[in-house]
């Protein structure tokens, strides 16, 4: 696994760089010369990208060890699947709330809470108390739910409403933001293999350095982004707005639990991945950066497939993505079997559950900007989270179930169970996107009409 896990990242960061050139030639960029010569825009822009670049950093360092951590730590399976659902209902329990409170305390301060959060939350991994563990994962939910919604909301609140910048000018910030994403996510993978394994510093390295990341973003949206007077708005209405918008337009349910059957299937692969090849001796840090890269080709070849010169419709790579996905599970199922352990045939399903990743997120990103009005997409964003983060508890509490009743031990079949009931939500969501396009068989707002558009 060592030898293939290098070789593997070699070969992705290669076909990205051969995917981003063909990419760039077949699909220039959208924003306008307008927008890329205008200086208070591109100042803008650039006060905006430090802060939530510096935001996306520190979250992507904590995913490589923290599974590998709470092993360190000498947690069972069955323990480590509670912290894991701890986190997940915090999401649940403060995911209605993310939407609001930048509008009740102010998009600035609501950014510099996630940045104390999420310091808090990684200070936490100091410790080996179960019940200081439980509080940092708590706390990790509330910022992962913040960061989310906050950076994005405040910048097109000031985008639109303080500097009077054209909307079609807010594309080209969060492309820019996309491709760094993928190639921070990379980078955080080296860089925490660096720390806890090269050097030798351990799996709880990579949570502290992500501290100092936290407290300099903290310091750019404290300095220079202004300040700003909170909105008041009632949080029962942001709600009860979202919920109306949801309930009232088939197509955005429909969408909804798309997104809530295959988002929360990658919650539970998050779980899944370390202690599945994590036996067979891989550095976590690089496996973690070569799913990043293939997150990363999936981007790349979405662009290719929506260009001028392939004509790919979003709906159709978002099928593409599902089937892939379903796939890749279906694998899993017989490289998981108990005692026949294949690791390399679960790295490239691992792979191929990223390349679809990389195929399904600009494609959904699409199709919820075509579907939901942009003064509701908050308020209808958080209520798909509900039912993604229920369904990825539910998943890991019936996994911690089934390694209870084994004795607590890590080689029964339950994990080979998990991937084959993900299997079944990738099938009910494929369903579910081909009853929105018969649904919307006609309707020109889902479909691209003769130029190419990617999104985060």
């Amino acid at each position: 696994m060592l030898v293939t896990a290098y070789f593997a990242i070699i070969v992705l960061l290669a076909l990205c760089v051969g995917l981003e050139f063909t990419a760039r030639r077949l699909t220039p960029p959208q924003s306008t010369p307008t927008a890329v010569a205008n200086p208070a825009f591109r100042r803008f822009q650039s006060i905006f990208l430090r802060a939530y670049l510096l935001a996306l950093w520190a979250d992507w360092l904590q995913g490589p060890y923290l599974y590998k951590l709470y092993r360190h730590y000498s947690f069972l399976e069955s323990q480590i699947a509670i912290l894991y659902v701890c986190g997940l209902a915090s999401c649940v329990l403060f995911a209605p709330f993310s939407g609001w409170l930048p509008q009740a305390l102010g998009r600035r301060l609501t950014c510099l809470l996630f940045c104390v959060s999420y310091s808090a939350c990684c200070l936490t991994k100091l410790s080996r108390d179960y019940f200081v563990l439980i509080v940092g994962r708590i706390l990790g939910g509330l910022s992962t739910s913040l960061l989310a919604t906050t950076f994005e909301s405040w910048y097109v609140h000031r985008h639109v409403e303080v500097h009077d910048f054209p909307k079609e000018w807010i594309p080209s910030t969060f492309n820019k933001v996309a491709t760094w994403n993928h190639g921070l996510a990379v980078g955080a993978g080296l860089v925490a293999n660096l720390l806890a394994e090269w050097l030798h510093l351990g799996p709880v390295a990579p949570f502290l350095l992500a501290v100092p990341c936290l407290g300099c973003c903290g310091w750019v949206v404290l300095t220079d982004w202004g300040k700003e007077e909170a909105e008041g708005e009632r949080f029962s209405r942001s709600c009860h707005d979202g919920l109306r918008c949801l309930l009232s337009d088939k197509r955005v349910l429909l969408l909804g639990g798309v997104q809530a059957l295959f988002e929360s299937v990658l919650y539970i692969f998050v779980f899944l991945w370390t202690p599945v090849l994590d036996p067979h001796g891989p550095p976590l840090g690089i496996v973690f950066s070569c799913l990043m890269a293939a997150s990363m080709v999936g981007s790349l070849l979405y662009r290719l497939a929506t260009s001028t010169r392939y004509h790919l419709q979003p709906g159709q790579v978002l099928c593409l993505a599902i089937l892939m996905a379903f796939f890749s599970f279906f694998m899993l199922t017989f490289s998981t079997v108990p005692g026949q352990p294949r690791p390399h045939d679960s790295f490239l399903a691992f792979l191929l559950l990223e390349l679809a990743c990389g195929l399904y997120f600009p494609a959904v990103s699409f199709l919820q900007r075509r579907v939901i009005p942009e003064e509701k997409r908050a308020g209808v964003l958080a209520w798909f989270r509900l039912p993604l983060h229920l369904l990825a508890c539910l998943g890991l509490l019936a996994l911690h179930g089934e390694v209870s009743g084994t004795g607590g031990g890590e080689g029964g079949g339950g994990t080979r169970h998990m991937f084959g009931g993900c299997a079944a939500m990738m099938l009910a969501a494929l369903m579910a996107v081909i009853s929105l396009f018969t649904l919307s068989r006609n309707d020109s707002d889902l479909r691209l009409e003769g130029f190419s558009v990617y999104a985060p």
